[in-house]
């Protein structure tokens, strides 16, 4: 058998998940109770959770939470609205590939980071520079990684379709985007994470409220555990994303690998 093709049973695989959380979990426990590190710099993971705790009975982490979701929710769903389409214009168009491909492969190596300035002075401060920013950070490559998803789909599909007698806007909204739609969606997960990290930055900016801002605020005041608690319940939200949009994938591409 070769080495690719091992499997683990469910209950491995399970214990094998628990292991990959606990095992850093117990070091970061051990290395904090050695005294080895100054707890200002390296808290204990019962203080991150204390800091969490109060945190959450104030309020502040639930109204940042809300905050930071509320743009994530705006700037991702504007990018995918503006990306899909294009990217699937320029995967099934070679025209449009032509047209778009070169500005667009241009404009993604330039960092988002890059354009805060700008986007302050033609925006302001407020919500609509942040939420540019986020848009900004992942039109570009969702754009090209939904195009390439689309070049992908099997050759021999659309000639059966053209050979069935198929037009081409049937076979382009009835194969081709079933075909590629578990793709576009293993992009959109890829891409929401960069979603996280640019709403982080733009609120380190002229925020006054979300989980970037809260960071800042603790950062004055040497307020690690907070800091830490804040990381954790972001890593959290990501991967609670991330599982919705596998599952999401999984029911409406079964058929893909």
């Amino acid at each position: 058998m070769r080495l690719l093709d091992s499997a683990v049973s469910a209950r491995t695989a399970w214990v094998l998940r628990a292991l990959s959380v606990l095992l850093p979990l117990a070091a970061w426990q051990a290395l904090s109770a050695s005294g080895l590190v100054n707890p200002t710099f390296l808290p204990s993971p019962a203080a991150v959770w204390a800091a969490g705790a109060d945190m959450a009975a104030c309020g502040e982490l639930w109204s940042d939470l809300v905050a930071s979701l509320g743009r994530i929710g705006l700037g991702f769903a504007l990018a995918v609205l503006i990306s899909v389409p294009l990217g699937f214009a320029m995967g099934a168009l070679p025209w449009a590939q032509s047209l778009a491909e070169p500005l667009i492969g241009l404009l993604r190596y330039l960092p988002a980071s890059a354009f805060i300035p700008l986007l302050i002075i033609w925006l302001g401060i407020g919500e609509a520079s942040k939420v540019a920013l986020l848009v900004l950070g992942v039109v570009f490559f969702n754009t090209l990684m939904t195009a390439d998803v689309v070049r992908r789909v099997p050759r021999r599909l659309l000639e059966v379709s053209a050979t069935l007698g198929a037009r081409r806007l049937r076979v382009a909204f009835r194969v081709v985007f079933p075909y590629a739609l578990p793709g576009v969606i293993d992009a959109m997960r890829v891409n929401a994470a960069a979603a996280w990290n640019f709403v982080v930055v733009a609120e380190l900016i002229a925020a006054t409220s979300g989980l970037g801002y809260r960071i800042t605020r603790a950062q004055r005041f040497l307020q690690t555990d907070r800091i830490f608690a804040i990381l954790v319940v972001i890593g959290l939200i990501g991967l609670a994303i991330d599982i919705l949009l596998r599952v999401l994938r999984a029911r409406i591409g079964r058929w893909a690998a």
